[in-house]
């Protein structure tokens, strides 16, 4: 059984296919598919998808950094009305995106802030986008955390040391994805190092396909690939990967 912890299966990439799309996934074994908002205009579909496939599908709730612009208020009052609803199973996705400028970094910053602590307010774990702002997303996550903030670093692609830095925080876990199949990422060695026992599974459908789909559109079954993938780089068998990142999203969403 395998978990995919993080895929916008909402998106219009698979409007033509998404019954056959979700049945692949249940015939590769995927049981449960977690679904990151993005902003306003991603809320409807993720609901509808959740609720035209309740037992697969769990929707989260949160505001992505690259949708805080100048004056994000108005966005984040409408996270924490829903938020308040108790439908969602972790706030995200959430963090600091600076690969295209660094205009917005206070308002995400302030975002970011903000939103784990309503996470800490609802019991619920964070999924955090961290795009060429590990030091910014660390100095806040570190500054705010207790025992009641737990989550995962989604489409984790640091160093060791980064990664290490990840692990020193109770209740937090290593998102890995498709990366980790790319020859000239580095990322299979990273985890050589670090090791499966506090990773999660995710594809980021329809982004980041892993080998030997790259370039094309991703999807959740084949989660299965990047199971392969971390199993060789970490020396365990598959089946033991598949049971260590089940268990792992189980414990942190709650199931």
């Amino acid at each position: 059984m395998f978990v995919d912890t993080h895929a916008h299966l909402y998106h219009k990439q698979f409007d033509s296919d998404r019954q056959e799309m979700l049945q692949r996934a249940l015939d590769a074994g995927v049981r449960r598919i977690y679904l990151p908002n993005i902003d306003a205009e991603s809320i409807d579909a993720m609901h509808a998808l959740e609720d035209a496939y309740p037992d697969l599908c769990r929707s989260m709730m949160g505001l992505h950094p690259c949708s805080v612009g100048e004056d994000p208020s108005a966005e984040l009052d409408r996270v924490r009305i829903l938020l308040a609803s108790g439908r969602y199973w972790a706030v995200g996705e959430i963090g600091i995106d600076l690969h295209w400028d660094r205009t917005w970094l206070e308002q995400q910053q302030e975002a970011f802030r903000q939103q784990l602590r309503w996470a800490k307010e609802l019991a619920l774990p964070v999924v955090i986008h961290c795009r060429e702002s590990f030091d910014e997303v660390l100095a806040i996550v570190e500054d705010e955390h207790d025992a009641n903030l737990t989550g995962v670093f989604h489409c984790f692609t640091g160093t060791e040391g980064q990664g290490r830095r990840i692990l020193d925080l109770d209740g937090f876990h290593l998102g890995i994805g498709g990366v980790i199949t790319f020859s000239k990422s580095g990322l299979a060695e990273t985890m050589a190092r670090l090791g499966p026992d506090r990773c999660v599974l995710e594809t980021d459908a329809p982004y980041l396909a892993p080998t030997p789909h790259r370039g094309k559109r991703n999807e959740s079954a084949y989660i299965p690939l990047v199971a392969e993938a971390l199993a060789l780089a970490t020396g365990r068998p598959i089946d033991e990967v598949a049971h260590i990142t089940t268990r792992n999203a189980e414990k942190l969403f709650e199931e």
